[in-house]
């Protein structure tokens, strides 16, 4: 959508950074442990196109990048995710903190996104489907939880709780877009007078 509208208007830039933040952080084991070449060939490509993305809103076009509405506070959330993943991980070494660190600031890295839609009243249609497909990923994540624990009775408390709070965080986005969005009517919200 940047590239070919030679615009990010409507893409919050701060979400991006934390969104780039957290595969950074959860990859790092690229580093120390081999699984496979599809395994580090996909890690490497998400952090590429998280980058990439960071780079053209803030460089590449940045003349189009909307930071007047793209105001949250990103320390509202780091601060908590820092402190929080030093509290609660599997094992206090740098890799599990850091590992921790990134599953908890991927449940929240969409609120600077929603943030400016609230703040905007409106979003462009690939937008909304970007987010809808964002918050649909991590819903499924709910279903394989499920089927891993059924089948392997595996249970990593951190990432499922993270997980729910970050698809709770998508569920009135979800509404709208059902109500709205799959109606062909633009995502718009009732501003206050």
């Amino acid at each position: 959508k940047i590239v070919k509208s030679k615009s990010c208007a409507g893409i919050s830039g701060k979400s991006q950074i934390l969104f780039a933040l957290v595969f950074t952080t959860r990859y790092l084991d690229l580093f120390t442990n081999f699984i496979s070449v599809y395994n580090t060939v996909m890690k490497v490509i998400f952090l590429v196109c998280a980058y990439i993305t960071v780079y053209m809103i803030y460089v590449k076009f940045r003349k189009t990048f909307d930071s007047e509405n793209d105001s949250f506070r990103l320390e509202f959330l780091l601060v908590p995710v820092t402190g929080l993943s030093f509290l609660e991980n599997h094992s206090f070494t740098p890799l599990e903190i850091l590992w921790t660190f990134s599953i908890y600031l991927e449940s929240v890295a969409i609120l600077p996104q929603l943030f400016m839609i609230s703040k905007t009243g409106e979003a462009e249609t690939i937008t909304t489907h970007y987010l809808f497909f964002l918050g649909l990923y991590r819903a499924l994540y709910i279903a394989n939880w499920v089927w891993r624990y059924h089948t392997e009775n595996f249970y990593d408390q951190i990432a499922v709780v993270s997980g729910v709070v970050q698809t709770i965080f998508y569920c009135d986005f979800f509404y709208l877009y059902v109500t709205k969005v799959l109606k062909g009517k633009k995502l718009s919200l009732p501003m206050p007078v």
